[in-house]
């Protein structure tokens, strides 16, 4: 999951500023230009990727000090960011965000958009959707809200037939069998590219390809993100309630869209992702509509 706001802050006063330092999860680190002298812990799952480097460098040209933390498990940087382990993360979209705040009576909210990425479909046995055989296997992941969007992109690619056409909530249990191309197997999100070589077929999120260098050659069907439909999957960066005001973190938003980390995070995920700039405003109303959706839904 990804998540690229690009909404100018004008510098604080010093006092404010200090004020903002002193704020619950946040450690005061010394030097800087005033937007803050500090210690903010991020939550990510691509740590390892080069622009994160390029983006550190910038937030503390700016006095703040970022330290990643990695995580391999979508299950844990939500929790970690409630319990104040972390100060933000960056690693989901609005759907999985909302799906974590109704199943765990939460409320983190989205503090700034980074990007929507394509749930590409990737194959290193066929070169097209069309030469997958009747009955064969594909992978997908198999948390709820990826699974979900996973399934709608199989639909798309006239693999699989959902009943009732199929939402952002579907499970496999929707898939009408009879009237589908292929059997899905929904795996841990981290093992879907390790799968590619026993199945015909794999949904894969865009970090996970990146780590196992699956290329766009090997991509045979993605969904568009410029899309409506693609909205709840704009990846945000992730605070807590509290903090959604908080300046230093509206300003390590902002950073995240400095041109050359833009530049930095195309050369090492690709072109395919669309930078969004959606203002924190829209981002937690979107969210606030998907998570009544969620309850209704008894989901």
């Amino acid at each position: 999951m990804r998540t690229r706001m690009r909404s100018l802050l004008a510098l604080l006063p010093a006092l404010l500023l200090a004020v903002a330092c002193a704020a619950p999860g946040s450690t005061p680190a010394g030097g800087g230009d005033g937007a803050a002298g500090t210690v903010v812990k991020i939550g990510v799952a691509d740590g390892t990727e080069n622009y994160w480097t390029v983006y550190k460098e910038k937030a503390k040209a700016a006095g703040i000090t970022v330290e990643l933390v990695n995580f391999t498990d979508y299950n844990q940087p939500n929790p970690a960011l409630s319990q104040g382990q972390l100060q933000l993360n960056q690693f989901q979209h609005l759907q999985y965000l909302a799906n974590y705040n109704v199943k765990n009576n939460d409320t983190l909210v989205p503090i700034g958009a980074t990007a929507v990425y394509p749930l590409p479909l990737y194959s290193t046995k066929h070169t097209s959707v069309d030469a997958i055989p009747q009955g064969g296997q594909v992978v997908i992941p198999n948390d709820p809200t990826n699974q979900a969007r996973a399934l709608l992109v199989l639909q798309a690619a006239k693999l699989i037939t959902l009943k009732g056409g199929g939402t952002s909530l579907s499970t496999p249990n929707e898939i009408d069998t009879a009237a589908s191309k292929v059997t899905v197997v929904p795996v841990d999100a981290a093992q879907t590219a390790a799968n590619l070589a026993s199945v015909d077929a794999a949904i894969v999120n865009n970090n996970y390809a990146t780590a196992a260098n699956l290329g766009p050659d090997k991509v045979i069907f993605k969904d568009d993100p410029n899309s409506d439909s693609s909205k709840p999957y704009i990846n945000t960066f992730v605070s807590r309630a509290a903090d959604k005001d908080n300046p230093t973190y509206r300003k390590l938003v902002e950073i995240y869209h400095d041109p050359e980390v833009l530049a930095a995070a195309r050369k090492d995920l690709g072109d395919g992702g669309v930078f969004k700039d959606n203002d924190a405003a829209d981002l937690q109303s979107s969210t606030v509509v998907i998570q009544d959706a969620l309850k209704a839904s008894g989901s």
